[in-house]
């Protein structure tokens, strides 16, 4: 792939990923900002925490569906159908976008939602491997965080083992890494022993 390839995936991808439904969603249906309730956070578990089950699944469901449009995009319209490093490349940038909107000064969402998107094009099998990690961690703890932090963590373990190639597998690392620095403020909380489990009242 070229290089002018590759800085068309990077603005197309980060461009997808920077559309903040979670954000838009609750402005337009119920008139607030979603950065000023619970974590601030604009992905669904904290349009969840608002009351807005509907808007929660809306933002979950277009979440995860940008994020495989962006690898769809790399691999239909820029011809990387057999291009796994490229669609890694796509899938980092639309979480890029997602985590670091250009339209909210660059403070997003955690990712976890577009990289289900993005991974389930990408690698559906490792995919189904770290969401049955995040189902089992989330069933005992009811923590959203600890599910989605050990299911990045699974993630590039199930790929490697699955003989994803090792080029793309580095950016699909990079990338679950993201999700996982993302969850900074979360994994002190968990350390802390005052996380909040989902469900429960936002202390």
């Amino acid at each position: 792939m070229s290089t002018q390839t590759y800085i068309t995936i990077a603005i197309v991808s980060y461009l997808l990923g920077s559309i903040p439904f979670g954000y838009i969603l609750v402005r337009l249906f119920m008139k607030q900002d979603i950065r000023a309730t619970g974590s601030g956070n604009i992905g669904a578990t904290n349009v969840a925490r608002s009351g807005a089950k509907g808007l929660a699944i809306a933002t979950l469901a277009l979440d995860a569906l940008k994020g495989s449009a962006a690898v769809f995009v790399a691999m239909k319209i820029l011809s990387a159908s057999v291009n796994k490093e490229a669609q890694a490349f796509a899938a980092l940038c639309v979480m890029l976008g997602h985590c670091f909107p250009v339209w909210l000064k660059f403070k997003g969402g955690k990712g976890v939602a577009t990289a289900l998107g993005a991974f389930a094009v990408l690698d559906a099998k490792a995919l189904l491997i770290s969401l049955g990690v995040f189902v089992v961690v989330f069933a005992i703890s009811r923590y959203v965080s600890l599910g989605s932090i050990l299911a990045a963590i699974t993630m590039p373990i199930a790929a490697y083992l699955l003989g994803f190639p090792m080029k793309a597998l580095a950016l699909l690392s990079a990338a679950c890494l993201l999700v996982i620095v993302k969850h900074h403020q979360n994994i002190g909380r968990l350390f802390a022993g005052n996380e909040n489990r989902f469900g429960a009242a936002k202390a």
